[in-house]
């Protein structure tokens, strides 16, 4: 049997980490000797092994409390779908590079994919697609919908937001498979693709509503909702946008939509987390 010191010192892994691993019912000691003291034997160690396996792999520690514990999981088919990310990240990692070496060739990076007709076709998809609550505190901060779409394009042809939709066309691998998109109606699928990142955040920002609104991970939600957000729509002041969402769950249609799809109060909450976020 090991120690807790000796596990560490065989592993790499901290006595504070094997502790917490207990705690959360990731990786129980194989017992406890009369004084308390966690003991490890070699069966422990290899399952160690396993989950610093998968944590190196970038999956989170739930993820892989569920594939150890529950030997129904195909342990394969996740490592399968871990391969593929990866290669995709070397793949974008080697188009990176290829840029960096035509730049240090005295060439430009180009990070201009979206000319002023993609990105009028994109705002009019997304205009016609987005939530209410959405379009109403945009509306109300430029005023009318044709202005809003002359910024829209205007802000979307900067360097800084090109560099930022330029990571949409490696979602294609390059600029011809996202010309071959374009007229498949790319600018909808964009939609739906923030969309979805949208209510992937507020779902777990429900998970989560137990917490105090200042708590880091609230305000890390909150912050991302934001992000996306602004890449989604282009205001001209984040915060008053933000701000104008938060009191649109005050009270009417939005307000009982959210808490329809989310349970009560869920709408309260979220106007709450963005007023912290924001407010100060």
């Amino acid at each position: 049997m090991m120690t807790v010191k000796e596990m560490s010192h065989l592993t790499g892994v901290s006595a504070r980490t094997l502790r917490y691993y207990d705690e959360i019912g990731l990786f129980a000691p194989t017992e406890k000797s009369e004084a308390g003291y966690r003991l490890y034997d070699e069966s422990a160690l290899e399952k160690l092994r396993q989950i610093l396996y998968f944590r190196q792999m970038g999956i989170h520690l739930d993820l892989i409390k569920k594939i150890i514990n529950d030997p129904a999981l195909d342990k394969n088919n996740i490592l399968r779908m871990q391969k593929k990310m990866l290669q995709e990240e070397k793949e974008r990692l080697e188009r990176l590079i290829d840029s960096i070496d035509a730049a240090l060739k005295g060439a430009e990076m180009d990070f201009t994919v979206f000319d002023r007709e993609n990105t009028a076709g994109l705002f009019d998809v997304l205009f016609e697609h987005m939530p209410d609550a959405m379009k109403e505190a945009a509306l109300r901060e430029f005023g009318s919908r044709e202005k809003w779409r002359e910024h829209y394009i205007k802000a979307a042809g900067s360097n800084k937001v090109q560099k930022q939709l330029a990571k949409i066309v490696e979602w294609y691998g390059d600029k011809d498979a996202f010309s071959d998109a374009s007229n498949k109606g790319l600018a909808e699928e964009i939609e739906k693709s923030c969309q979805k990142r949208i209510d992937g955040v507020l779902e777990r920002l429900n998970e989560k509503r137990g917490l105090d609104v200042d708590s880091f991970e609230i305000r890390a939600l909150i912050g991302e909702y934001g992000f996306v957000l602004k890449q989604l729509l282009q205001p001209k002041d984040e915060k008053e946008m933000m701000m104008s969402l938060a009191r649109s769950h005050a009270d009417g249609p939005v307000r009982a939509a959210a808490d329809k799809k989310y349970g009560e109060g869920f709408s309260e909450y979220l106007k709450e987390a963005i007023a912290a976020f924001y407010g100060r």
